[in-house]
């Protein structure tokens, strides 16, 4: 008998440990080279752990456990033959089979009762096609360890069916469920700690009119889209503003470094995106040279990587500038919370129709609420104030993103 033993590798620099966030394999299975057996949290990323060699695996370690770097997680019996039929499921969720397939699974998923509420606990994958399905947990029997769901249990029971009496409904119980904070979220929590208590963190506002960029993305998305491949959105324009703001106004783009200020020559732009694992901020590199398709191309790359569970800790790593859009889940106005060590950030929000004055008459225009919050120890009223209103002056004016801020009567006349 030959035993690999499987140590936890180093996600990335300054990281020593890590926690067992699930196993996606039970112990005495048999698991191929490459096969995805884990996910485990580090402070900065959720990570998959793939199986070095072939063989039967014994599990070394339970799920919440936190190991350090280098520890041994998991033996693999390299010596063990695969069984016979062994088929090893793939890493992607399978579609919905169709009706006649039915028959390939258990017409009946729900085996037994699980031991209790806490055992019904998606694993993060099964948590996510459940929600984009709208699966409830009742609806799914688990047959992870202790009852816990996984994807191809979802995958399964939505090939078979479900019992439209089997629907979860809400009220009624007194139970409570205690999920433990994940290793990430912990981090997220002393970060977002930390920035109200060693930051002088005051959020200024403007309103901008939407029309123009509604306008002009009414009348190109579709040629946008068919010369580039990608949709045409509002976060490229926000971004390209950003960047054309940061080359008027540096220090916004800074960063406290004990008694110095660091001022990148670059602009290094984190777009928060929403993922199963919660908020993360993949970075968009350079983006101050790039165009608007390039800058749309990468944050689907990215927001999809974020939503697959597939972000790498160095694709979160070093942005200067982080843009927040809560308008998404229908926020109008927040105070959004600097992305230490970032010294700024943009929250934009909901875009609604507000009767506002132009040229001396009531209008009704898209309007969205932007606000900055910023570091007032390394960047001054009168810097944040005018940092926000350029970019609502290029929102409300797109073509001044295609000549660094300014109107096209000032780059021609040199002013």
């Amino acid at each position: 008998m030959s035993k690999l033993e499987m140590k936890v590798p180093s996600p990335g620099e300054s990281i020593s440990e890590v926690e067992i966030a699930t196993w996606l394999v039970s112990d005495g299975d048999y698991v191929e080279k490459d096969q995805a057996i884990a996910e485990v949290d580090s402070d900065k990323a959720t990570l998959e752990l793939p199986a070095e060699e072939a063989g039967i695996i014994t599990l070394k370690a339970e799920e919440g456990d936190v190991i350090e770097v280098g520890a041994v997680c998991c033996l693999i019996d390299t010596s063990a033959k695969a069984p016979e039929g062994k088929q090893i499921k793939p890493k992607a969720a399978p579609a919905p089979a169709p009706a006649p397939a039915a028959k390939q699974v258990n017409p009946n998923p729900a085996v037994a009762p699980a031991k209790s509420h806490a055992d019904k606990h998606p694993s993060p994958a099964a948590r996510k096609m459940m929600s984009d399905h709208g699966v409830a947990a009742n609806q799914v029997s688990g047959t992870g360890r202790d009852g816990r769901i996984l994807q191809q249990d979802v995958a399964a029971a939505m090939a078979a069916g479900f019992d439209v009496n089997a629907t979860q409904t809400w009220g009624g119980s007194r139970e409570v469920r205690h999920e433990k904070m994940s290793m990430l979220r912990r981090k997220v929590a002393e970060r977002l700690v930390g920035v109200k208590n060693e930051t002088a963190m005051l959020t200024t506002f403007n309103e901008v009119d939407m029309k123009p960029v509604m306008d002009l993305r009414a009348k190109y998305k579709d040629a946008f889209r068919e010369s580039h491949g990608v949709g045409l959105g509002f976060m490229s324009f926000f971004t390209k503003a950003v960047t054309h703001a940061i080359a008027q106004f540096p220090t916004v783009n800074g960063m406290i470094d004990g008694k110095e200020v660091i001022i990148p020559d670059y602009a290094d732009i984190g777009i928060a995106v929403s993922s199963p694992k919660g908020l993360m901020v993949p970075v968009v590199r350079n983006a101050e040279s790039m165009n608007l398709a390039q800058i749309e191309a990468e944050i689907k790359r990215l927001a999809i990587r974020a939503r697959d569970g597939e972000l790498g800790i160095d694709e979160m790593q070093g942005g200067t500038f982080t843009i927040t859009n809560g308008g998404v889940f229908g926020s109008m106005l927040s105070t959004p919370i600097i992305n230490p060590p970032q010294s700024a950030i943009l929250g934009m929000h909901n875009i609604v129709e507000r009767p506002v004055a132009v040229n001396g008459k009531v209008e009704v225009r898209p309007v969205m609420y932007v606000a900055l919050s910023y570091d007032h120890r390394i960047i001054d009223g009168k810097e944040s104030v005018g940092f926000l209103y350029a970019i609502k002056e290029m929102i409300e004016q797109p073509e001044r993103l295609l000549f660094m801020g300014k109107k096209p009567a000032e780059v021609l006349l040199g002013l």
